[in-house]
């Protein structure tokens, strides 16, 4: 019987400028999570848990919490992007040109824009993507830019858990 380890996501080594990651997994929102999500974040706008007040603004039923949104989409990059890292180091231009509805199913995917090794962490990279999100109809959602500090193969957790397992 042969074993084989599980999906241990990207290195900083395996980036490359301009690649494209299609992000595997689609998730439908549900009221549900619309609603525990801006009630959990304290946000008190009625447009995102409150159906009869929503039913009277242009969109005629609730839009999903922008953050929400960012959220999930973000957690959707996470096994491509961002399994081994070290830190986030920044997000930037955020825009949401399409409202998310409850109901709507997002899909992502992220460019890389930029790798460098790090100045300070020899055992790190920096790797600067930016992500899209999509709704099932293909409207773009949101865009964003994230920066990450990414651990090189053979440094960080994993690495020092498979030492410490192979003594």
């Amino acid at each position: 019987m042969t074993v084989h380890r599980g999906w241990q996501g990207r290195f900083f080594e395996d980036f490359v400028e301009g690649d494209v990651f299609e992000h595997p997994l689609g998730r439908t929102i549900t009221t549900t999570d619309n609603i525990w999500f801006t009630l959990l974040t304290q946000n008190t706008a009625p447009l995102h848990f409150d159906h009869s007040y929503a039913a009277k603004t242009e969109f005629g039923k609730p839009l999903v919490n922008s953050a929400l949104t960012l959220s999930i989409v973000a957690g959707q990059s996470v096994s491509d992007v961002s399994q081994n890292v070290f830190a986030n180091l920044g997000w930037e231009q955020i825009v949401l040109p399409n409202p998310v509805f409850e109901g709507d199913t997002i899909r992502s995917r992220s460019t890389v824009l930029a790798v460098r090794p790090s100045k300070s962490r020899p055992a790190l990279g920096v790797v600067t993507v930016q992500t899209e999100g999509f709704t099932q109809n293909d409207d773009l959602v949101i865009r964003f830019t994230r920066t990450v500090l990414v651990y090189r193969r053979g440094h960080g957790p994993r690495a020092i858990a498979h030492e410490e397992s192979s003594s």
